[in-house]
């Protein structure tokens, strides 16, 4: 063999020496950079200073903060954002929220929370839903929402949607609330049957009619409640029919 050719393998072997040795500094930059971030990021230097709490108003800040546990002091990479976001979506009132970090030291929570919509009468309390029919509590008082009475009540539990056996009416019902929300109208309460809705303006003056019918008469039932406001009427019936049909009887039956 000659020198040419007992030269090439030592060559080769020098080079898979040097690739190696790069490839060890390589890693152990690598690893003292990754040792050097977590040590920083971990460090004083990123503790939560702030809280801030946007969009409440069912929530104060305080009690938003207690919820999520965030607390001032921990380290802002150490806290678990989600963690938190799920003790906040477990509230009922709370429908969606963001939680973002701020460097250095500031934690956003960023709420969407669910409105009042109707209260549900059951015996002598009352379930507080939102518009979509989601159970949010269940007081003893009657709050200042449209009241829905008649209805058979077989889940209310917060945080899950209200299950009750006329649940067909109850959204029927639910539209008819959402279509005075375009007028001056107001439902004091609304009495369920199977396939009338009596929807109370004063405690003796009532309209009467099909869920379809009343919604699509709103305007018209608004206009004739306006003309019997004007002339001091508060007691009687307005009965609603299809074709935008609509009679007034002074008549009131008790319920």
């Amino acid at each position: 063999m000659d020198e040419r050719q007992q030269e090439f393998p030592r060559s080769k072997r020098r080079k898979k020496k040097r690739k190696k040795k790069r490839y060890l500094l390589k890693f152990t930059i690598l690893v003292a950079l990754a040792v050097g971030t977590y040590y920083l990021l971990t460090s004083h230097l990123f503790d939560i200073q702030t809280i801030t709490v946007a969009d409440n108003s069912y929530f104060t800040s305080e009690q938003v903060i207690g919820i999520s546990e965030i607390r001032i002091g921990d380290n802002l990479f150490e806290t678990d954002m989600n963690e938190a976001k799920e003790r906040l979506l477990a509230e009922p009132y709370i429908k969606n929220v963001h939680v973002k970090r701020r460097i250095p030291g500031t934690v956003e929570i960023l709420l969407e929370e669910r409105t009042e919509y109707a209260a549900v009468a059951h015996g002598m309390d009352s379930i507080i839903i939102d518009s979509d029919g989601l159970v949010l509590r269940v007081v003893e008082e009657r709050p200042a929402l449209p009241l829905l009475a008649g209805l058979d009540t077989l889940n209310m539990t917060p945080g899950e949607p209200l299950e009750v056996t006329q649940n067909y009416s109850l959204t029927d019902t639910l539209k008819l609330i959402e279509a005075t929300k375009a007028s001056d109208l107001y439902f004091k309460m609304i009495r369920i049957s199977p396939v009338t809705l009596k929807a109370y303006i004063y405690d003796n003056l009532y309209c009467e009619g099909t869920p379809e019918n009343l919604i699509n008469g709103i305007e018209n039932v608004e206009q004739v409640v306006f003309d019997l406001y004007n002339r001091g009427i508060e007691r009687g019936v307005i009965k609603v029919g299809s074709d935008n049909y609509y009679s007034f009887s002074p008549d009131v039956t008790q319920n």
